[in-house]
């Protein structure tokens, strides 16, 4: 019998070009910090997958480039085989991060 394959999920979110975090981070070079991105992207999953993720352990999360107000954020996850939530961000198609979630 085939193995299921694992659907792999995604939704785009878009940071506005005032989104309030853009202004202390950095004056004349705005970033949206990782904190954001982070809550950002497990609230759209959770919300996308209808159910809570917290509290959830985070078991790792890398930000690889910055975020910029304005840039759109494609988020893509699946779910592990140890029950985690695996999930990605990219902007134009190059990646801005990567991380673990156990619910």
């Amino acid at each position: 019998m085939p193995t299921p394959q694992t659907i792999l999920r995604a939704t785009d979110l878009r940071f506005p070009a005032d989104h309030p975090t853009a202004a202390g981070h950095f004056p004349g070079n705005p970033v949206i910090p990782g904190a954001v991105l982070l809550d950002a992207a497990l609230t759209a999953i959770a919300g996308a997958e209808g159910r809570d993720l917290g509290p959830c352990r985070l078991r790792s999360a890398k930000f690889l480039r910055p975020v910029r107000p304005g840039d759109r954020l494609r988020i893509e996850w699946q779910p592990t085989s140890a029950g985690e939530i695996a999930f990605t961000g990219s902007v134009e198609g190059r990646p801005v991060m990567s991380g673990r979630v156990a619910p």
